[in-house]
């Protein structure tokens, strides 16, 4: 996709990030995929249903990124965020994405799910849209009149140190595949793309359910096109041709039209798929900036084509239902999953989509444990839950966290607190 333009160029990567979304978010809002529902199927009803929508989805586009990088049609080398870094951030995954899966359950919803929710009426995933993206953005951007950010005050200086230097790029292509990366990116991500879609279509219940194949296929589907349509628009400019990336870092000066509005950061510009918390956060840059066109990105066309996505389904639906704050305590468990979310988010470089669909599809390492993280984050955060609404005043917070690890196998058995229930 070569335009002689770049405000065309631009327009279509805007443009098609918001359709995709728009679609993903409609379909999103009527199969009711959800990562957290997932997780709370599998570990209160032993339903995986929805868990291997999720893995469905993550094995469609892995399959094909796979294919289509082999094919020199998608970059996930050169993605943003970059997912296949050679800084293995292993502490900020795992920290990231334990406290994204906590906080997630806690306010009902991944960043993703926030969105649809929001579409459909619900007040209170307004509120944690908002947390959210203060969060994100300050982890990011430094505070006014300074030069630290959240990130550089919090996290840091305990954090940051513990990186891993690959000799190579951190996906398992790169690592396992010596001098021939590519051929070996081809071969695991069909073998495990493969091995996923198997195991969701095993189950006999999850095959015949239309939302749960449905979900999972589009929302993988959505995630693919995103990599595919933001790898390949191009722009031509005396001859030469040009991603919109080194356009705007190299060219602009020389070869930019006077109409065209030049973009905040050329990074934001790079080959990308779909996540949620970090664009919260340039949503709320953009408008915080008074709606400026330098600040649109890939990141704020999804969040809007997800929200309007999932609106546009709630009225043909019907579905469409003001929601609030059952109580207090509703109130404060959504603030603070709100503020996991954020933290967690940004820390995880992902979320839901952004690490364990998106990232996951690159084969990155850091995506997988932050995938894992998130799971297990969540799983914990319900066991604890549970244990405490059964148990009553008898199940502390320590004894109800304590039997959730051993009912995770994370501890011996003999450090049992409360019975299984």
């Amino acid at each position: 996709m070569i335009f002689d333009s770049f405000g065309q160029a631009q327009s279509v990567f805007l443009w098609a990030g918001f359709v995709i979304a728009l679609i993903m978010g409609a379909v999103v809002n009527k199969t009711n995929f959800c990562t957290m529902g997932a997780v709370s199927d599998w570990v209160n009803m032993g339903d995986t249903g929805r868990l291997r929508a999720w893995l469905f989805a993550a094995a469609v586009a892995m399959l094909g990124v796979a294919v289509l990088e082999y094919l020199g049609l998608a970059k996930p080398d050169l993605a943003f965020p970059p997912y296949r870094s050679s800084q293995l951030v292993w502490l900020e995954n795992l920290v990231g994405g334990l406290m994204f899966g906590v906080g997630m359950t806690l306010a009902s919803g991944c960043g993703n799910k926030t969105l649809v929710r929001i579409g459909g009426g619900n007040l209170k995933s307004v509120m944690v849209f908002l947390v959210i993206a203060v969060i994100a953005y300050y982890m990011i951007n430094p505070f006014p009149n300074s030069d630290k950010t959240l990130f550089t005050i919090l996290f840091y200086d305990w954090m940051r140190p513990a990186a891993v230097t690959l000799s190579t790029k951190q996906d398992l292509g790169a690592i396992i595949g010596g001098e021939h990366p590519a051929l070996a990116r081809l071969g695991l991500g069909v073998v495990i793309a493969l091995l996923l879609i198997a195991f969701a279509l095993k189950s006999e219940d999850f095959r015949k359910s239309f939302d749960n194949v449905l979900g999972g296929l589009v929302v993988g589907l959505a995630v693919l096109a995103a990599w595919y349509v933001t790898s390949n628009i191009m722009v031509r400019a005396e001859g030469e041709t040009y991603t919109l990336q080194n356009f705007v870092a190299e060219q602009w000066d020389l070869l930019a039209s006077p109409e065209d509005v030049k973009p905040a950061q050329s990074a934001a510009l790079s080959p990308q798929s779909y996540t949620f918390i970090n664009p919260m956060g340039q949503t709320l840059g953009y408008a915080m900036g008074g709606f400026n066109k330098a600040l649109i990105t890939f990141g704020v066309m999804s969040v809007f084509g997800v929200v309007l996505g999932s609106f546009l389904w709630a009225l043909i639906s019907r579905s469409f239902k003001i929601e609030w704050f059952a109580s207090l305590r509703d109130f404060i468990n959504h603030l603070i999953g709100a503020i996991l979310m954020g933290f967690g988010g940004v820390l995880a470089m992902g979320c839901t989509i952004g690490q364990a669909v998106t990232g996951v599809s690159t084969l990155a390492v850091g995506s997988i444990i932050t995938f894992v993280a998130i799971v297990l984050g969540s799983a914990i955060t319900m066991k604890v839950q549970y244990y405490r609404m059964v148990y009553e005043s008898e199940a502390t917070f320590y004894k109800a966290f304590i039997t959730a690890l051993v009912d995770m196998k994370l501890l011996p058995a003999g450090m049992r607190k409360l019975e299984a229930v």
